[in-house]
């Protein structure tokens, strides 16, 4: 249990590229903390430069390691409130700092939000998909069974699905997303949201695939996609296996072996997975 009179550690969100998206409240908590942890003390800086604060900063990121940590967890212990802040956007969703704030937490100590910007939920709103429910998968393992697996229930999902990608893998994961989800699933991809080359491109999973590739993409990537619909899920679920069977088979899998692993992977029939489409 932390002691009477222990700082709070607040989980502050910065803007994702427009400096004038930090909220005030977030300004006051930025100046008032004895200490700010930022995931790059670099980058933070032009938002202290920006707003003329003075708070020190300590890096804190994915490698700092646990002494980074405790020496954190021991200012809050001695009273010393503190700010977690990432590069752009909220902590912990799909950036360092878990680590500190459930330390924190399990020594009874307090954590306090302070919301504001979000790629998730700006690609969201400006995607004209269906925006009522939604589920966030962050990046996507980069390969291997995890990966496939992840696919196949983002298909198979009558939600829309958000992911974060890097520029350079966005053309490989459109391809995924349309073997597993199908081509003509409608889908979006946002890039440099708030920044000066924001842009949003509609279209099909087979589109944007087709498109990226011919133009490939600079800077931070969201791709959202529609959920799968009603009695579309078994035929795209069906038509995904078959495409996942193929890529494995492609990569040296047998066939039996590749529709066997994908049966398991998805429910789906491993008849109906052997099969070709021709």
């Amino acid at each position: 249990m932390a002691a009477k009179g222990a700082g709070t550690l607040f989980v502050v969100a910065t803007p994702i590229g427009n400096l004038g998206d930090i909220t005030l409240r977030a300004l006051e908590v930025l100046r008032q903390v004895a200490v700010v942890a930022a995931e790059d003390t670099r980058v933070t800086r032009r938002l202290w430069q920006r707003y003329g604060i003075e708070t020190p900063l300590v890096s804190f990121h994915a490698h700092s390691g646990a002494g980074r940590t405790g020496e954190l967890v021991a200012r809050l212990t001695d009273g010393d409130d503190v700010a977690l802040v990432t590069d752009a956007g909220t902590p912990l969703v799909s950036d360092p700092g878990e680590e500190l704030v459930v330390t924190w937490l399990e020594q009874g100590g307090r954590v306090v939000p302070v919301p504001g910007a979000s790629a998730a939920l700006a690609a969201l709103v400006a995607s004209g998909l269906p925006a009522a429910r939604w589920g966030f998968e962050g990046f996507l393992p980069r390969k291997g069974r995890e990966r496939r697996e992840r696919l196949a229930r983002i298909a198979a999902d009558e939600r829309a699905t958000v992911l974060f990608e890097s520029a350079g893998r966005t053309g490989s994961t459109l391809r995924d997303l349309a073997a597993a989800c199908g081509e003509e699933r409608p889908a979006v991809v946002a890039r440099e949201l708030t920044k000066l080359h924001e842009e949003v491109l509609r279209g099909t999973l087979g589109e944007l695939a087709r498109r990226v590739a011919a133009e490939p993409l600079k800077g931070e990537v969201v791709i959202i996609v529609a959920g799968a619909t009603g009695g579309d899920v078994t035929l795209i679920s069906l038509a995904a296996g078959r495409a996942r069977v193929a890529r494995l088979v492609a990569e040296g899998v047998k066939r039996s072996a590749a529709a066997r692993m994908v049966a398991e992977e998805t429910g789906l029939p491993r008849r109906e997975l052997f099969a070709t489409d021709d």
